[in-house]
């Protein structure tokens, strides 16, 4: 499955239709494309989509590893199906045939269709797996209309044009259509100010992330012009409700409104940010818009601090980003702002970094007492935020999403009924309930919704924004190949 281009309703992509679910949900049949290949000749069929989800599910699998040293562990699998092994929701992946695929649930799962549909689910060339499990992550097979090239760690991907693609005659309501160009080249260029000064200079056909504060001069040059992605996100600041004194509610409700979130928005964020209230964004179906921000309220916070017992505040750790990310394009920035409103009520913060992918370790094995990170929608369906954010299920030793280690049964009964059923009406009512029950627990702040801008050459045509990660096979350049 895929996402709509501009949109976020799911669409066939290596199957040819959309299933309905059968008995009761718990069912759904895949019919495949023909005659699609992996970029290494591999064909694609029922045998390639039955070896991919028995990797990511059985721990006791051979080539249930690789990854790099900076591996999730497939954890996206473990969180959006509920576990490993015999906790999956996934009892059975079958081929039926060779070109038709049957799953089986152990019990209906509401957002199966979009969880599938995830860039994380991408199908892998069983082949290129078994030939070298441990270094498939650098030099990874898929059947996408561009193949890789090379990868200079840090750097530069190197794709290329994949002339065989099964796509280049599927409908653009599909994704398909292209491959339109040679080969596509993404550089990493961490710096704010860099990446829009190779821009503007030419050297990039494209900038993603952004400043807010770079829109302006982007947009003021003839040659440039800027659009934003949907605010498909959320960028928050975690407490870590396993360290004193965050497992106190009265302490993170501190917190909250001890910090300006309106006025941190207005300054790092612009007209491309709303103030966030829930941890899902207002775009998502089911959101609870009768929960208001945390009001930036000093006196509230002192209040909520001698109540708990810590009139003359206490001391802590904040941890921010090291590089933007679309919901956070000025971590530090935004985390300087917050150490003086929370030094207004005797919160003393040292602020805190660490390289990326060890901040990701760090944070996600709870060594931090206050983080900010964000979360952007890969399905378009709030189990994705919710459950992965403040499931109990989720806020484990490694490899933590719920770096809040928030765990409340109560919470997890709400997110777990309403994944378990098709039935959009009790979906909402308890999706409502628990973001109720989160708001008022506060094991984290939201801080806001962003709509990530983006700068392009005016010769660039054919970008599309997509739930499930941008769709390059369109792009057209007139500047060249």
């Amino acid at each position: 499955m895929a996402f709509e281009p501009g949109s976020t309703e799911v669409v066939p992509a290596l199957a040819t239709e959309v299933p309905e679910p059968e008995e009761d949900g718990t069912i759904y049949t895949f019919d495949l494309r023909e005659g699609v290949e992996f970029h290494d000749g591999t064909p694609f069929d029922a045998e390639a989509v039955v070896f991919n989800f028995e990797r990511w599910r059985f721990t006791d699998n051979e080539y249930h590893t690789g990854g790099g040293s900076q591996s999730t562990n497939f954890s996206y699998y473990s969180s959006l199906f509920g576990g490993f092994d015999d906790d999956s929701v996934i009892e059975e992946v079958e081929a039926v045939d060779e070109y038709t695929v049957r799953f089986t649930l152990a019990e209906p799962q509401g957002p199966f269709l979009r969880n599938v549909a995830m860039s994380a689910f991408t199908l892998a060339s069983p082949e290129a797996i078994r030939e070298d499990v441990e270094g498939f992550w650098q030099n990874p097979v898929g059947t996408g209309a561009y193949e890789f090239d090379s990868w200079d760690q840090g750097s530069t991907v190197r794709l290329t044009a994949n002339e065989d693609w099964w796509g280049s005659d599927a409908p653009e309501a599909e994704g398909g259509g292209g491959p339109n160009m040679d080969r596509l080249v993404f550089r990493s260029i961490e710096d704010n100010t860099s990446r829009v000064a190779s821009l503007s200079g030419g050297e990039l056909s494209a900038a993603d992330g952004l400043s807010p504060d770079d829109v302006p001069s982007v947009d003021e040059d003839e040659n440039l012009r800027v659009d934003t992605r949907p605010a498909l996100n959320v960028g928050y600041l975690a407490m870590n409700n396993d360290r004193e004194p965050f497992d106190d509610p009265l302490v993170r409700r501190a917190v909250a409104h001890a910090i300006d979130m309106e006025a941190i928005v207005d300054s790092f964020f612009g007209d491309t940010g709303q103030v966030a209230s829930n941890p899902m964004p207002p775009e998502l179906p089911f959101f609870n818009d009768e929960i208001d921000p945390y009001e930036h309220d000093p006196e509230e916070a002192q209040r909520l601090l001698e109540e708990a017992g810590m009139p003359d505040g206490f001391e802590t750790d904040l941890w921010y980003l090291p590089i933007p990310r679309p919901y956070l394009p000025d971590s530090e920035g935004v985390a300087q702002a917050m150490q003086q409103d929370l030094a207004e009520v005797g919160i003393d913060v040292s602020l805190e970094t660490r390289e990326f992918g060890t901040y990701i370790d760090e944070t996600g094995r709870g060594e931090h007492g206050m983080a900010m990170l964000g979360w952007t929608s890969a399905n378009a369906d709030p189990d994705y935020h919710l459950n992965s954010l403040l499931n109990s299920r989720n806020a484990t030793e490694t490899n933590a999403q719920n770096i809040s280690f928030y765990r409340n049964e109560e919470v997890d009964g709400l997110l777990d009924g309403a994944r378990a059923t098709a039935d959009e009406d009790e979906r909402e009512e308890l999706y409502y309930e628990a973001q109720e029950l989160i708001h008022e627990e506060a094991p984290m702040a939201p801080i806001v919704y962003a709509e990530p801008p983006l700068g392009f050459q005016n010769e660039v045509e054919g970008y599309l924004m997509n739930a499930g990660g941008d769709r390059m096979n369109n792009v057209e350049f007139s500047g060249g190949s």
